[in-house]
């Protein structure tokens, strides 16, 4: 017989602690935040798999796989940039309470989304990784001619030119690719990151 009424069913639920004692390691949000072309996404396909390679369970959230998918409804808009941030935060805390190492690869220009995003998330599963290239590098690198259309007035609100770009308040690490290597940057990353959801040896 079906019953009467729906009750919660989340006390009943397997926890966080259940799901990362079963693959063992701690899960955390490692959140890229910089200019397009500054380096967001190779070094979280890098830091992915040096984490993989030690053998621990990662998830790349980024542009190519979000906007063609959950958020293939939002354009550009202010309201829509906030929308997009929102799904993608709620997203990686379902990663994250399931234990997933969440790895994120987004402009997310300002500090109000980026806060926004740790509130949902939880501040204590956030670090913030401010990749720092500066613009002109950011345009060298633009094979896809964004910044010149940009400069042209042919793409409105282009972060960094025409919308503006709030440098993080308090980052748990900055990164220059101009100056850093991919393997340079990913070694500091680990640094930072190994000692978080690596399990305590007993």
């Amino acid at each position: 017989m079906i019953q009467k009424f729906i009750y919660p069913v989340f006390d009943r639920m397997l926890s966080r602690t259940d799901k990362e004692e079963l693959i063992g390691q701690h899960a955390v949000m490692v959140w890229f935040t910089g200019l397009s072309g500054s380096g967001k996404s190779t070094l979280a396909i890098a830091l992915e798999r040096e984490l993989h390679r030690r053998g621990l369970f990662c998830r790349i959230l980024d542009g190519d796989n979000i906007r063609s998918g959950i958020n293939n409804n939002l354009g550009f808009s202010e309201e829509d940039r906030v929308e997009n941030i929102r799904r993608i935060a709620e997203v990686a805390r379902l990663f994250i309470d399931t234990g997933v190492i969440t790895i994120a690869a987004f402009i997310s220009p300002t500090n109000r989304l980026r806060q926004m995003a740790a509130d949902i998330i939880g501040r204590e599963d956030f670090l913030e990784i401010f990749v720092s290239t500066p613009l002109q590098t950011c345009e060298e690198r633009d094979v896809k001619g964004l910044y010149a259309k940009a400069r042209r007035g042919e793409i409105t609100n282009f972060t960094g030119i025409s919308a503006p770009f709030e440098v993080p308040e308090h980052p748990a690490l900055t990164l220059d690719t101009s100056h850093l290597s991919v393997e340079e940057a990913v070694d500091r990353l680990l640094a930072l990151v190994l000692p978080k959801v690596e399990p305590k040896k007993k």
